[in-house]
């Protein structure tokens, strides 16, 4: 039996006692007491319930705005291109002069390299890589990983 169910029965043996030893017309007094008693005893199990869920909503909803895909946005998505354009220019203006040809292609190769990581990181699926995520971890239900 849980601790608060044994004090629960000794409060009710106590008011039981109490309504025999002062007589039938206490008894009203004595049964609104002892339901306050429950009553305060059900809100606080309610409350603390209700805390912990909403704790553990929280977390959730924290868990989730930092995977990967939370951020995924149509603005840092756009922000990113043109970032990358803009630095494009220079960089290419570098490469060409220093090494020329070679050095133009090695420019564009970083460049493209850079928005090839971040696309995949915004969208795993992206170029077979969420396939290969499932094929290897198969320890789940369904073989995703959470």
């Amino acid at each position: 039996m849980d601790t608060r169910d044994t004090e629960l029965k000794k409060e009710l043996d106590a008011t039981l006692q109490a309504r025999r030893e002062l007589g039938e017309e206490y008894e009203s007094a004595l049964v609104d007491s002892f339901l306050e008693k429950v009553d305060q005893r059900i809100d606080g199990a309610v409350e603390r319930r209700v805390r912990r869920q909403f704790a553990e909503q929280q977390m959730v909803a924290a868990r989730d705005s930092r995977s990967p895909g939370a951020t995924d946005s149509w603005g840092e998505r756009f922000g990113f291109g043109i970032v990358s354009l803009v630095l494009a220019v220079p960089l290419s203006a570098i490469g060409g002069g220093v090494a020329e040809l070679p050095g133009l292609l090695v420019a564009w190769a970083g460049i493209v390299g850079v928005n090839v990581v971040q696309a995949a990181r915004l969208n795993p699926g992206l170029f077979g890589l969420g396939r290969r995520r499932r094929d290897a971890d198969t320890s789940g239900a369904d073989g995703w990983r959470d």
